[in-house]
């Protein structure tokens, strides 16, 4: 063997090199169900029409909510109905306009859920 070269040992398939568990205590449905909580998250535009639908306690118009961020209408339209589907908000038609609310309860156990998938990854 020359010199500076570690050999390295062939290893039997599905034999660990560590005494390390490197099996994820996340079960595949936990883990896809927090990376949906997430994702639901991680879009400025989502994140600032969830801003202004938790500081107004009642129900607020699609135009404002078009006007409060930096986009068109049809990807305000696009990013409401990816928040209705994840029920974080809901609806209301009235006339040719529907009016927005936030569903804090909805919110909260996602804020939970979240919360403690990370609480469980940071004692591990």
């Amino acid at each position: 063997m020359r010199r500076g070269l570690l050999r390295v040992l062939p290893r039997e398939r599905g034999t660990r090199c560590c005494g390390r568990e490197t099996e994820p205590q996340l079960s595949d449905r936990d883990a896809s169900r927090l990376s949906e909580d997430l994702a639901i998250l991680a879009h400025p535009v989502r994140l600032q029409l969830l801003d202004v639908l938790s500081r107004n306690e009642g129900k607020v118009c699609v135009c404002d909510l078009e006007a409060a961020v930096p986009v068109k209408q049809p990807t305000v339209s696009h990013h409401l109905r990816l928040l209705r589907e994840a029920g974080l908000v809901e609806s209301e038609r009235r006339g040719l306009w529907a009016y927005y609310f936030l569903k804090r309860e909805a919110l909260a156990d996602l804020r939970g859920r979240i919360t403690e998938a990370l609480q469980a990854l940071a004692e591990l």
